[in-house]
């Protein structure tokens, strides 16, 4: 098999770091739009062999994905930030690749294509470096990437746009390090979430294709590592993380854990609209800030596993591997929140034994997740639908609740920590929405969210929350100069 000249030459003198697929060639033995067999490398110079979304294998022009990374602060190039590109599912579809000294990336990204060859489906992109946030995380969420919007350019698509241009926020003077390794070779999904959990916190990364993974940040201390991998358990391990950045760390498989558990549950619709539908994930309970509702679900841990939400009754997720996790309904933007009302489920999984030795006694079945949801407060503004910018401090602006006697307002910044409140505001009558304006800090290039739950206290009962805005609206920040 030969190697193409083109990747060579990208390797050489490319400005951008690009990710070559297989299927790429040089043999010029076939035409744009031939069928081909994606380890012939038949494909003309600059096409690659790509799944059809009606089956089968054609030559279609590459797609890239370009775009710059860059620090929210001061919109300064980040050097050496690592991205790659994710499916709807959260797992990777290609290695990582770094920014130059510009901030800038690209990456050739497989993508099924339709009949005329235009990539079909989403994708999402992900980048982390040192010193910087990790996007997406908390309540920045990575807007989805329609495929179908490429450029065509001479046979070749590319997508150069806002959704790949990527801003990470600054953390704050500290001493940090970073581990970096590999996951088990054997698994052939490649979306591992690897936690490190310590005395100084617990930090988390992402496995590219090829199984490779990086946590920044971490400040210097004793670590267990832990990946998290659907279908397949893994073994941890302990490291002291000195000063230096520290490399080469196996997680390897555990072939004494038992079997990936299926996780069963349901969800009650309680006073939501007809017709309702919602999902539910698996947060990892280590990365899980209840104050927040934030947390790292492992990629693929969620029902259902990819689109739009369906759920309204009985649930399953499998592939589910041991650990202890919080269950989070409705936690994306679909009218629905979960019950403020109810406590956060949190289930312990310890592996099923399918098909393997009879569990030891005493191993309870497997969990069982009964989650409560409710319709949302509407965001108003800001932030009702993304991210929103702003030039000064906003008032916060939610749907009224008719039957609340208070609410509480809590703003929160990218780090999940309370920067400012307004609690026990008195609720409205006959009006259709409530505020308040915002008083706290507004610093450059930092992303707050408002979230806001309403409180009833009927016949002078104790007071209990009945609603809530969703966990991912009501998102704003003052953008770099």
């Amino acid at each position: 098999m030969n190697t193409s000249p083109r990747l060579l030459s990208s390797l050489i003198l490319g400005s951008l770091s690009l990710v070559s697929l297989v299927g790429c060639g040089n043999d010029d033995s076939l035409i744009p739009g031939d069928e081909c067999e994606p380890y012939d490398y038949l494909c003309p110079e600059g096409f690659v062999c790509a799944e059809m979304v009606t089956g089968g294998n054609r030559c279609f022009g590459e797609l890239t994905l370009s775009g710059a990374v860059t620090s929210t602060s001061d919109g300064s190039a980040v050097e050496g930030a690592q991205v790659m590109v994710l499916n709807e599912e959260g797992i990777a579809v290609t290695d990582f690749t770094r920014t130059d000294a510009m901030g800038n990336y690209g990456l050739i990204v497989p993508a099924k294509r339709n009949a005329d060859g235009s990539p079909a489906g989403t994708y999402t992109v992900r980048a982390a470096a040192q010193e910087y946030q990790a996007f997406p995380s908390g309540a920045r969420v990575a807007p989805p990437i329609a495929l179908g919007d490429a450029t065509l350019v001479e046979g070749k698509y590319t997508i150069d746009s806002t959704l790949t241009h990527i801003g990470l926020i600054p953390l704050g003077v500290g001493e940090r390090s970073r581990m970096s390794g590999t996951i088990y070779d054997g698994y052939d999904d490649s979306g591992s979430l690897v936690v490190a959990s310590g005395a100084n916190g617990v930090f988390s990364g992402f496995s590219d294709k090829s199984r490779n993974w990086t946590i920044f940040n971490l400040p210097p201390g004793d670590y267990e590592f832990r990946a998290y991998a659907v279908n397949m358990q893994t073994k941890s391990a302990s490291v002291t993380v000195g000063r230096d950045p520290l490399s080469g760390l196996y997680l390897g498989y555990d072939n004494t854990a038992g079997s990936t558990t299926t996780v069963t549950g349901s969800v009650q619709l309680v006073n939501a609209p007809g017709g309702a539908l919602t999902s539910v994930m698996l947060v990892v309970a280590d990365t899980f800030d209840p104050l927040a509702a934030r947390g790292e679900a492992p990629p693929g841990l969620r029902s259902p596993l990819s689109g739009s939400p369906d759920v309204s009754g009985n649930f399953s997720i499998s592939g589910v591997p041991n650990g202890r996790y919080v269950v989070l309904p409705a936690y994306e933007n679909d009218d629905l929140v979960r019950d403020p009302n109810t406590d956060f489920v949190t289930i312990d999984v310890t592996g099923t034994f399918a098909g393997g030795p009879k569990p030891p006694p005493g191993t309870p079945p497997p969990p069982n997740a009964d989650v409560t949801v409710t319709a949302a407060l509407p965001t108003i503004s800001p932030g009702a639908e993304a991210p929103e910018p702003v030039t000064t401090k906003p008032k916060l602006v939610w749907g009224d609740d008719s039957v609340a006697d208070y609410y509480d307002v809590r703003v929160f910044d990218a780090f999940g920590v309370e920067v400012w409140n307004s609690l026990m505001l008195p609720g409205l009558s006959g009006s259709a929405t409530a505020s308040v304006q915002y008083a706290g800090p507004l610093e450059r290039g930092m992303y707050y969210q408002f979230q806001v739950t309403s409180w009833r206290s009927p016949g002078g009962e104790d007071p209990a929350p009945i609603a809530a805005t969703e966990d991912q609206r009501g998102v704003f920040y003052l953008p770099a100069p």
